[in-house]
C-alpha cells in the first residue's frame, strides 16, 4: 500500500512539473507585418527606435496586439522602386502590409499615371498572396499646379476603392505644415511627429489586423 501511494505521489508530482513547464496553449502568435515605404516611414534622420514601424509596434503591444514588425522603408524610394523590390521586402509569411509610398513621386513630379500603375501592381501582388493591406495616401505639393495635384491626389482613393483595401487618406496628417513636428528640412517628421502619426493611424491599423483575424477564423 505504501509503495502504491509513493508511486502515485511521484506520478502526480511529475505531472505537475510537466504542466508547469509546458508552454501555454492558445496564445496568439505575433502577426508578421511589413511597412513598405520611403524615408517618411524608414525613420530618416532619427534613431532607429523612433522610426514609425518601431513606434507603431510599441503602441500595438501596449494594446495587447503582438506584431513581428519589419521596417522596409528605403529613403528616396518611389512607388516604382517599392514595386521592384516587393518580393524581397515582403518575405513569405507576411500577413499584413502598410504601403506608404508616393511622396518622392510627387516631389519629383513623376507622371501620376506611373505612380498609379506601380501602386496598382503592388496591391495586385499583395492581395494575390492573401496579405491584408492598409494603403496610406499622399498629397502632391501645390507648386506643380492644380491639374497635377488633382491627378496625383486621386490615385489613393481610386485604388483603395478598386482593390477594396482600407485607405488612410494622408500619412502626414497632423504633421505636415507643423514646423515643430518636422526636422529642419521641413519634410521629415521628428520623433514627436512620428508619435503623432502613430496615434492618428493606430485605429486604422487595429481595424486592419482585426480584419486579418476575421479572414483566418
Amino acid at each position: 500500500m505504501f509503495v502504491h501511494m509513493l508511486v502515485l505521489g511521484m506520478a502526480l508530482m511529475a505531472a505537475g512539473t510537466a504542466s508547469a513547464q509546458a508552454p501555454a496553449t492558445g496564445e496568439a502568435k505575433p502577426i508578421k507585418m511589413v511597412v513598405l515605404g520611403d524615408s517618411l516611414s524608414a525613420g530618416f534622420g532619427l534613431p532607429a527606435t523612433t522610426a514609425f514601424p518601431e513606434r507603431l509596434q510599441k503602441s500595438l503591444q501596449a494594446k495587447g496586439i503582438a506584431v513581428d514588425m519589419t521596417n522596409a522603408g528605403v529613403s528616396g524610394d518611389t512607388s516604382s522602386g517599392g514595386r521592384d523590390r516587393l518580393d524581397w521586402s515582403v518575405p513569405e509569411g507576411t500577413q499584413a502590409v502598410i504601403v506608404e509610398l508616393g511622396a518622392n513621386d510627387a516631389l519629383r513630379g513623376i507622371d501620376p499615371a506611373v505612380t498609379r500603375s506601380a501602386l496598382a501592381d503592388i496591391l495586385t501582388r499583395l492581395k494575390a498572396r492573401g496579405i491584408v493591406v492598409l494603403l496610406c495616401g499622399m498629397l502632391a505639393p501645390p507648386n506643380y499646379g492644380s491639374d497635377y495635384s488633382d491627378r496625383f491626389n486621386a490615385i489613393y482613393p481610386d485604388l483603395a476603392k478598386s482593390f477594396a483595401v482600407p485607405l488612410y487618406p494622408f500619412f502626414l496628417d497632423g504633421v505636415a505644415t507643423e514646423a515643430r513636428l518636422n526636422q529642419a528640412d521641413g519634410l521629415h517628421p521628428t520623433a514627436e511627429g512620428v508619435d503623432v502619426i502613430v496615434k492618428k493611424i493606430l485605429p486604422s491599423v487595429e481595424a486592419l489586423l482585426g480584419a486579418r483575424t476575421g479572414q483566418r477564423s
